[in-house]
């Protein structure tokens, strides 16, 4: 009697393990059916993003960081490209709506330098096509530096003193201190600006890199929809969509019209005038987006569970619960590197007094 109760004992607890072991091989088949799936969406970041058409050096980059900060080329001395992308703020300045020279208030509000040249191109509006024509253009833009030719803005780096340091940066060239210049050295800086994250790992496949809250959010992020236009190494930022597909975005955002604008933020629209492009935005990537509200274009949403619920409603046509918020929340803070070593404190600039030559 005794041998057969222990008999049945054994082979109740061989059952069980048998179980438990079915359920484990289950999760683990699980898991790596998600990071499979993943990695079809998703992508690493890479090591680099230089280009064939921007050779690298370390001198264009220590040039291109003095200049990312140094003011004194605007023409209130005080506006530069850390302005309005501050390494206090993860490469943004935690405005709804950024400032500009002489203090004029911009339309949009500024998104994060980091991992940027990945992007399809730079602006809400994708109205330049790489980092260096961004910097190119704002040295004449009277939003940013306020120069009236580029002549004026090189007189000012001359008389500034960077003629050494161009001359290191660009050796081959007789006269070395050029807009273009300027544009290559910030572009070259801004190309070592990435920031790879938890979720880099994960992709890897490190399965202990992201918390099982944040494979859940993952998971009904690609679900929902939302990595049809967040995908890729920036997780968003290589396409443009119309923002507010269910409906007007402002009845979600709250959004006001713009005076600069004449009227609403019609995105695309504002560059090509086709109307075709009323409203379509480059869609904006989300690494570090826990890092850098507020949101949207013109800041309009203060905390990320609200964008992701706005975007659910606009872009989806879904009313999203706390619960299923909290879980993409969760997702979207693996996309969180630190903030790359080169940009976490200023450069010393050279000692000369603002002129402005206006």
């Amino acid at each position: 009697m005794n041998l057969t109760k222990t008999t049945r004992v054994i082979a109740a607890l061989s059952a069980l393990l048998a179980i438990a072991t079915a359920s484990l091989v289950g999760a683990e088949d699980t898991e790596k059916a998600l990071l499979a799936k993943a990695r079809t969406i998703f992508k690493a970041l890479p090591d680099t993003v230089h280009v064939d058409d921007y050779p690298h050096s370390q001198a264009r980059v220590d040039l291109g960081k003095a200049l990312f900060f140094e003011t004194r080329v605007s023409t209130d001395g005080r506006m530069s490209c850390a302005a309005c992308h501050n390494p206090s703020y993860y490469g943004a300045d935690s405005l709804a709506l950024s400032v500009g020279v002489h203090g004029k208030k911009l339309p949009r509000n500024a998104p994060t330098v980091f991992n940027t040249p990945l992007l399809v191109a730079q602006h809400y509006g994708g109205n330049r096509v790489s980092v260096e024509e961004q910097a190119l253009k704002a040295l004449l833009s009277p939003l940013a530096y306020g120069n009236a030719s580029y002549a004026e803005a090189e007189a000012k780096m001359r008389a500034l003193g960077y003629e050494t340091k161009f001359s290191a940066a660009f050796p081959n060239e007789a006269n070395p201190v050029s807009a273009e210049n300027w544009a290559t050295a910030i572009g070259a800086f801004e190309r070592t600006l990435l920031t790879p994250a938890p979720f880099d790992n994960y992709l890897k496949g490190d399965n202990n890199a992201i918390s099982k809250q944040a494979k859940l959010g993952m998971e009904k992020f690609i679900n929902m929809g939302c990595a049809g236009c967040h995908n890729g190494a920036t997780v968003g930022g290589l396409s443009f969509q119309k923002f507010g597909i269910t409906e007007d975005y402002w009845l979600a955002t709250g959004s006001k019209e713009m005076e600069l604008l004449k009227g609403r933020d019609k995105g695309k629209f504002h560059d090509t005038k086709k109307e075709e492009d009323t409203y379509i935005f480059k869609v904006p990537q989300l690494r570090n987006v826990a890092m850098t509200p507020p949101y949207f274009h013109d800041g309009s949403v203060a905390k990320l569970e609200d964008a992701v619920r706005v975007m659910a409603r606009l872009q989806l046509g879904q009313k999203i619960s706390d619960a299923d918020v909290a879980l993409i929340v969760a997702f979207l803070e693996t996309l969180t590197g630190a903030v790359p070593t080169q940009f976490s404190s200023a450069p010393a600039l050279p000692v000369a007094g603002f002129q402005n030559q206006n």
